[in-house]
């Protein structure tokens, strides 16, 4: 038998993609118990259609199996992508964001930064109201009998992607504090396509391209608020009771072989200390090795 190749041996939360700069691990972070997640499990990305003939082999060196595509119907026609040895599943979320400033616009308005940060929390609420058939059938991809390596994605790995992401590892038990650090780590990684623009004012646009505390914090808020809390968004919404929860749990976290420091940094639960430090210094440097947020 074949050693294990070097990404599986020391797995880094960042992998070098060429064409899919957000393309990241979720395994590392402590979950429920302590348990870690597992790595090379569960993966989120931007859009793999500009993936090279290097990067389809490092997806076949991680094992993954299945893609799920969140982009709409547009934007996936406009960049489809078949990969080898990977079934693909298309929940398509529809964008309204660029929608709706347009719409915002045709009143004469200019619009501002703070309009857009405000059409980016409507849309992460129509995420957490109008998409919950999508997160759910994630989760019954996720729960399905192959259990093969899987990545999820939209079109940046922002939004659609994030929330995804953040209901995942909340779900096993991953900290709050620590899914917000996992989805702020989009703006040290994504790389905005070239030509890439819009008509939006600078300032408008650096809020659309971005992700902000406030963007998830209103979805989890609204999950809080109006739906009573993450256990009964996933059983009530979702469809995710306390069988498939353990059954989650059972997949894709590691088994405990010891109790876990509630002192351990996010570096310690990423295995990624080095390459954390160089990439994403701005958010996590040596003065948070308590797993606070900066």
């Amino acid at each position: 038998m074949s050693p294990p190749s070097p990404s599986m041996q020391n797995p880094t939360r960042s992998l070098p993609f060429a064409g899919a700069s957000n393309f990241r691990d979720l395994g590392g972070y402590a979950g429920h118990g302590g348990r870690t997640v597992k790595w090379r499990r569960l993966f989120r990305s931007d859009h793999l259609a500009g993936l090279t003939p290097q990067d389809r082999a490092l997806l076949a060196e991680l094992g993954v199996a299945r893609a799920v595509d969140f982009r709409g119907q547009a934007e996936s026609a406009a960049y489809a992508y078949a990969l080898p040895g990977v079934a693909y599943h298309h929940l398509a979320i529809e964008p309204t964001v660029v929608q709706n400033a347009l719409a915002l616009q045709r009143t004469g308005r200019q619009l501002t930064a703070q309009d857009a940060v405000g059409l980016m929390q409507d849309t992460y609420r129509g995420f957490v109201r109008g998409s919950a058939p999508r997160f759910a059938e994630l989760f019954r991809l996720l729960l399905d009998g192959s259990g093969a390596p899987l990545v999820f994605h939209c079109t940046a790995g922002k939004d659609r992607t994030g929330v995804a992401a953040a209901l995942i590892l909340l779900a096993l038990g991953v900290p709050r504090a620590v899914v917000m650090q996992d989805y702020l780590l989009t703006n040290s990684l994504y790389r905005l396509p070239e030509g890439m623009g819009g008509h939006a004012p600078d300032a408008v646009f650096d809020v659309l391209r971005r992700v902000q505390e406030a963007f998830l914090d209103t979805a989890l808020h609204l999950v809080d608020h109006e739906f009573g809390g993450l256990q009964a968004y996933l059983v009530d919404v979702l469809g995710v009771d306390a069988a498939a929860q353990r059954e989650l749990a059972g997949r894709y976290l590691e088994v405990c072989h010891g109790p876990v420091s509630s002192g351990t940094s996010i570096r310690a639960l990423t295995g990624d200390t080095g390459r954390w430090r160089k990439l994403h210094g701005a958010m996590v440097d040596d003065a948070t090795a308590d797993g606070a947020q900066p």
